[in-house]
């Protein structure tokens, strides 16, 4: 990996603090939490499981995805999600996918755990990392090696407000890495749930934001200190603009079990492909017929 001796202590470093002197060498770090731009719009989606939940369709300027914001103190215990990492391409870039709890709503702590990807001179790396906001975030370094192509499983499981573990699965490899995180000056809420690709900041400013492709989470579901099992589906959506002219950067789907984080809006084509995915995808776990008869329209639609 390119950059992993840059990342093995004390690796990304968090833009809202003062990075030490002898920190100064890393070229990127993570920013603190999301930074919104503008609302975009408020729309209700169909879950038969969440069908009290809105969900809230916004733009920001570093974070990507689905996020759960919209349940009180004390709501998640753990949230999981699994994807397949990105081919990169050109020009030269950084971006991160991630999972974690809380940092919308409750800004004060981030749980989260995920995957950083890097594109210099049009080498790519990757590099697993965990961390707990504010305080640093660190590099698992070599226990675990991450390629394009492998199939990660992450997951992040707070056992209290002030006590949690990080977990990373390479599906592909067999390697796993856990780390058990604790930070009594720093308690969660557990009342955010969030599956994202970030565009961090680095000295100060974003970062140039990698071509990813698509980041596309399965298998992502919020657990409750109550027992209950939540999909993205109802979560609130968020975009990437571009800070200095507004263009939209990402696009976003969501469904049951999945969240899908495109680089740059999705042509016809693959927009078609999303939704005759979402139907399968929603008829396979039976997730309500409803949700799959407004998607078969959207397509009707669409054509």
């Amino acid at each position: 990996m390119i950059f992993a001796h840059f990342l093995t202590t004390l690796v990304l470093a968090t833009a809202a603090f003062a990075v030490p002197q002898s920190l100064l060498r890393i070229p990127w770090g993570l920013s603190s939490h999301i930074t919104r731009l503008m609302q975009l719009q408020y729309v209700k989606v169909p879950d038969t499981s969440l069908a009290s939940k809105v969900s809230h369709v916004q733009y920001s300027t570093n974070w990507a995805g689905a996020i759960w914001e919209s349940y009180p103190t004390g709501t998640f215990n753990k949230v999981v999600g699994t994807f397949t990492v990105p081919t990169l391409n050109g020009p030269d870039g950084s971006a991160m996918a991630w999972i974690g709890i809380d940092g919308s709503t409750c800004r004060s702590a981030i749980l989260r755990t995920g995957i950083a990807f890097n594109l210099q001179n049009g080498v790519a790396s990757y590099d697993a990392w965990y961390g707990w906001f504010p305080e640093y975030s660190r590099s698992f370094g070599n226990a675990i090696s991450i390629n394009a192509g492998d199939i990660i499983k992450l997951a992040v499981t707070a056992s209290s407000t002030t006590d949690g573990i990080a977990l990373i699965e390479n599906m592909s490899n067999g390697q796993s890495v856990s780390k058990h995180l604790s930070s009594p000056s720093y308690p969660l809420c557990q009342q955010n749930a969030e599956w994202i690709v970030e565009d961090f900041e680095s000295g100060g400013s974003l970062s140039s934001f990698c071509n990813f492709g698509t980041v596309n989470f399965i298998d992502a579901y919020a657990y409750t200190n109550d027992g209950q099992t939540l999909s993205p589906s109802g979560a609130t959506e968020l975009g990437i603009t571009s800070s200095q002219n507004g263009q939209a950067l990402t696009s976003v789907h969501v469904d049951y079990g999945r969240v899908s984080i495109n680089r740059g809006e999705l042509g016809l084509f693959p927009r078609l492909l999303e939704l005759v995915m979402s139907v399968v995808t929603n008829i396979y776990y039976g997730s309500g017929a409803i949700i799959s008869i407004i998607q078969l329209v959207q397509l009707r639609r669409i054509r």
